[in-house]
């Protein structure tokens, strides 16, 4: 009761989600210039943030991006590092760069603690038509009123805004008007600062109180600021700031990110951030409730659309693991009872299954797992009742045994000795087969990085469940069996084990006599396994399918927003004409807290899509992603689309700094080297089939317009580089001289010249400068103006630029593909010294879990054998025992292939539960036959004899632990085709091996007796 009880409150407060969070341990050190280009931010901002920052405890990489406005540095610490303490790390360091950033390039800050599963829920802000909020009024009730209440919900880390037009108060000046005023910017920005301004005088004592002194100075309108007194004219006239040109509200000229989202043209969306280990499950539900809560108090006209709920996700995702593990059950509990013979008994052992359940539950709030596909999804309810199975059916006979000898039934003392002694006999057999089931996992704890999150907590998850029911079998089942088997038990056996029977007698005499030729056949098969898994290929882990798509869009570095706008748009429109799409949102650049640094020319599109059940283009994902695709590619071809999943997209991006399957790196120092050989390298791998969605790391293209001060010239008319520099600021983005409050709202007060004066280079050069003489100065006259290509970003990593050349892998497997594309590049792309080519991505992932799963499970299968040795005390038993893995190993090769699956993490998951049972099964066998020798009988009836008695127990234990694995195996709802590689191995594993173990280990354990010449028990 005490169990049941701790169990189902531990279920009730474990964190759900779909999949593991596989996000390395990292801090984000985000810094927004808006002025600045690739090169100077990389110079003045990202160099000093990584200088800083180099030598820091417990870091593993440092990579970072610079981009036109944004800086965006990546620490990764190692995973045994404290996330509050990292921060507080770099937080400390944070110190010492920001005095080596210049002023007016920006301010260094934290990104939020958020990981690649954090973006928990996503929804847009509509505007009915007649509301009269456009796309800057609803950004500011995003920014003002939505993201403001639900900072405060539990879970959530931060809420990101995304598209629409921040709201900023700007006094636009008309360079004429100032000329002939005689006045420079300088003096119209010093008034707004001294107009702009609240005071405090202290207090005065008037009697017995105290008054507050305070100047209120403060603009609080458009019309205060347009009031403001620049200077005085001739006559003693004000020069007012609208003398010299408008103040208007309007949003930013230089915009980092714009949402379209159904073709219908630009949004405001708003996205909700997870904070770091929190239950996703719940955080959505306390998202969905603060919104609900939020939308009454919103304009009349604007409403809360939500697009994105992982929510939905995870409910798919629990219900295909709980639909597979009742399933798996109620399978389990079949085969007991119709191969047990005795249903009372068989209904015993299957309450061993939620009670374990119930153990594991408490065992992983104690470790703080999260119950999601892989940790619940990977329980073989059949792995978890052997013990049991094999108990129950030694009691069930002995206690059969003694009511035929003795006539009667028995007493409840006698059974309970009965009972005791049965279960002694096999306890030690079952004890150290259970306990090697559990080893068999422990190579999954030595994973890290990726696999490791993804399936040590599997494997605590199933040695928690596998302890429970280690502990029922030893204490639980043979008190119940007591009272189970009170009335008259018969040992008969049901039809199918009479059948099994009839037919296993004549091949297993067959067996024995060639026992030569069946050695060198099984033996034969295991070479030729060994020879196919080598054609099977490999892959990291098969892709969850996440029930939505996710395009990235990379159009010309050059693209305006309005461009980037237009095409994001037309795309929406076509995939809107595919009747399996439901919703289409585009985010082109970056947020405003760029968590996902990307320029304007880089977009990411979310693809809502019907169930599979509903598709009409397509059968298969494959099918319609390449249906998308062309048809995209005919409509816009000025863009390049790369298909992936919202989940998937990010978790790559935040891990490996790329958002591909493969990405091939160049690491070096020049710019125009690295593009060059990167050009050469996308164009080999085009060529390797199965590469889809080439695509260079965008680090050309961006046109600039460079005015270089002439320092003579600039001396001769008595005018400094910072009088230029403020002339190149004011026209286009502006100085920020300020803040206007509305109530709680504060949005920047800014000075800059009107639109007019930049809109081509000829205005640019023809501004005028005030000199101090009073002479007006053409920009041309004092500096030179020019048109230039620069660098879109630098990208660097371990210190060092580099770019990256991303590519999907489709129609085949990673490790194939990767293996052809390296011998192509090494033939084709020369690197000059000093530069070096790497392969990342999901590649790297899968070349670290297998160099990992090469050491450590040979350290496992050592201690099997050394845990086998010390049940038998003989060498040679331990040996014949252990032939059951490679014997499982055919059968589990065989399948893989026979379903067409490559070599995954997944399969070699499947491979470690299938070599703990087939031990087990052998373990089981090999005791009864040197029990029935220490009893007196020859070797020749030992092994006739403790082979049929045991074909019961064999087949049960096999037959559970497959079929409790079939509805992994055949399933196709979400979150199936993770599960399906290992379930496949199980089940054809356990065929080969139940084969074998039965048929070929009593003749090998006859043969090496007969040799060793040893007889036992004499």
């Amino acid at each position: 009761m005490l169990l049941v009880l701790a169990g189902l409150d531990a279920f009730r407060r474990l964190p759900i989600d779909a999949v593991p969070d596989v996000t390395n341990n990292q801090v984000q050190i985000l810094t927004s210039a808006p002025a600045l280009t690739p090169l100077e931010i990389e110079r003045q901002v990202t160099f000093p943030i990584e200088t800083a920052l180099a030598g820091l405890t417990g870091v593993e990489e440092i990579r970072s991006l610079s981009k036109f406005g944004l800086s965006a540095v990546t620490v990764v610490f190692d995973d045994d590092m404290d996330i509050y303490r990292a921060r507080q790390l770099v937080f400390e360091r944070l110190a010492a760069a920001r005095d080596q950033i210049p002023p007016g390039s920006g301010a260094p800050m934290l990104g939020p603690i958020t990981t690649g599963l954090g973006e928990v829920y996503q929804y847009e802000l509509r505007a009915a038509p007649g509301s009269g909020y456009d796309a800057m009024g609803l950004r500011t009730i995003q920014d003002w009123i939505v993201r403001r209440q639900l900072l405060g919900t539990p879970g959530v880390a931060e809420v990101n805004s995304y598209g629409g037009l921040s709201k900023q108060y700007q006094v636009r000046i008309e360079p004429s008007r100032l000329q002939a005023y005689g006045l420079t910017l300088r003096e119209v920005m010093d008034a707004v600062v001294r107009n702009n301004a609240n005071v405090s005088g202290g207090a005065i004592v008037h009697a017995q109180e105290q008054y507050l002194l305070r100047g209120l100075g403060l603009a609080q309108s458009v019309e205060d600021l347009a009031q403001i007194v620049v200077a005085t004219g001739r006559g003693g006239t004000p020069i007012l700031v609208r003398d010299l040109g408008e103040v208007v509200c309007a949003p930013p000229a230089v915009r980092q990110g714009a949402v379209t989202a159904d073709g219908t043209g630009e949004t405001v969306c708003g996205i909700a951030l997870m904070l770091k280990g929190a239950n996703a499950r719940t955080v959505t539900q306390n998202v969905a409730e603060r919104l609900a809560e939020i939308a009454p108090t919103l304009p009349p006209g604007v409403h809360i659309v939500p697009f994105y709920d992982r929510a939905e996700l995870v409910g798919r995702t629990i219900r295909t693991v709980i639909w597979n593990l009742t399933e798996g059950a109620l399978i389990v509990i079949g085969v007991l009872v119709l191969l047990l013979g005795h249903w009372p008994s068989a209904l015993l052992v299957a309450t061993v299954i939620p009670l374990s359940m119930l153990g594991a539950a408490v065992g992983m709030q104690m470790l703080g797992l999260s119950g999601n596909l892989m940790s619940l999804g990977a329980i073989d309810f059949g792995l978890i009742v052997d013990g049991a199975v094999i108990l129950t059916e030694n009691s069930i006979r002995r206690v059969a045994e003694h009511q035929h000898a003795l006539g009667r039934r028995l007493t409840t003392a006698e059974r309970q000795e009965v009972v005791v002694a049965a279960s002694s006999e096999v306890r030690r057999a079952t004890m150290f087969g259970e306990i090697i089931i559990a080893l068999v996992y422990v190579p999954l704890l030595a994973l890290r990085g990726i696999e490791g999150k993804m399936f040590a907590p599997m494997a605590l998850t199933v040695m928690c469940a596998l302890a429970s029911a280690a502990v029922l079998s030893l204490t639980y089942i043979p008190a119940m069996l007591v009272f189970v088997l009170r009335g008259s038990v018969a040992e008969h056996e049901v039809w199918l084990i009479r059948l099994a029977k009839r037919g296993y007698g004549p091949v297993f005499a067959w067996m024995r006599r060639q026992r030569a030729q069946a050695t060198a056949v099984a033996f034969g098969l295991v070479l030729l396994s060994g020879a196919l898994v080598m054609s099977l290929g490999a892959e990291f882990i098969p892709r969850l399918e996440e029930g939505a798509l996710a395009v990235q869009i990379q159009r010309l570095p050059s693209v305006s927003v309005a461009e980037a706008v237009r095409t994001a748009t037309e795309a929406e429109r076509v995939l809107l004409e595919f009747p399996e799409v439901t919703k289409v949102v585009t985010k082109n650049g970056s947020a405003e807290i760029a968590t996902d640094p990307m320029g304007i020319e880089l977009g990411d599109m979310y693809i809502g899509l019907k169930l599979p059940a509903e598709w009409k283009t397509a059968r298969t994902r494959e099918e319609l992603v390449a249906a998308m695709a062309a048809a995209l590619r005919q409509r816009i071809p000025e863009a390049h689309f790369s298909f992936s999943q919202p989940i998937e997209l990010r978790v790559s991006e935040l891990i490996s700094g790329v958002k591909s399957d493969v990405a091939v790196k160049v690491f070096g120092d020049d710019l125009e080297v690295l593009r060059d050989r990167a050009e050469r390298i996308a164009q080999v791998l085009t060529r390797v089939p199965g590469a889809a969605d080439v695509k260079l790391e965008t680090i050309a293209g961006i046109p600039q317009v460079q005015i270089v001060p002439n320092r003579p010239a600039l001396a001769r008319y008595g005018l400094s580089v910072e009088d230029v520099n403020l002339l190149v600021e004011s026209l286009v983005v502006g100085r920020e001289v300020g803040t206007v409050y509305e109530g709680e709202r504060r949005f920047p007060l800014v000075v800059r010249l009107d639109e007019t004066s930049a809109r081509r280079i000829e205005d640019i050069a023809a501004q005028v400068l005030l000199t101090p003489t009073g002479a007006r100065v053409p920009l041309a006259a004092v500096a030179e103006v020019t048109l230039v290509e620069g660098p879109a970003q630098v990208s660097r990593e371990h210190g060092r630029r580099r770019m990256v050349v991303e590519c999907n892998v489709r129609g085949r497997d990673v490790a194939g593909f990767v293996a052809e594309a390296q011998s192509k590049l090494k033939a084709s792309v020369d690197l000059p010294p000093g530069y070096r080519l790497v392969f990342g991505g999901q590649f790297e992932n899968l070349q670290r879990a297998a160099a990992r799963l090469a050491v450590v499970v040979p350290v496992a299968l050592l201690l099997i054998y050394a845990l086998l040795y010390t049940s038998f005390g003989q060498a040679r038993a331990a040996a014949l025992v252990f032939t059951g893995v490679p014997f499982a190993a055919v059968g589990g090769v065989a399948a893989l292939a026979l379903r067409g699956m490559p070599f995954s993490i997944s399969a070699g998951v499947g491979f470690i539960a299938l070599f703990g049972v087939a031990v087990l099964n052998g373990l089981v066998l090999v005791s009864a036959m040197k029990q029935l020798r220490r009893q007196g009988l020859t070797l020749e009836a030992a092994v006739r004899e403790g082979a049929l008695t045991r074909v019961r127990p064999v087949l049960t234990t096999a037959l559970v632990a497959s079929l409790g694995f079939l509805p992994m195996a055949t399933a196709t709802s979400a979150g199936a085709e993770v599960q399906r590689p290992l379930a496949t191995v199980v089940i054809g594993g356990l065929v080969t091996a139940t084969l074998l173990t039965l048929l070929l280990l009593p003749a090998l354990y006859e043969w090496v007796e007969q040799a060793a010449d040893t007889p036992e028990g004499r």
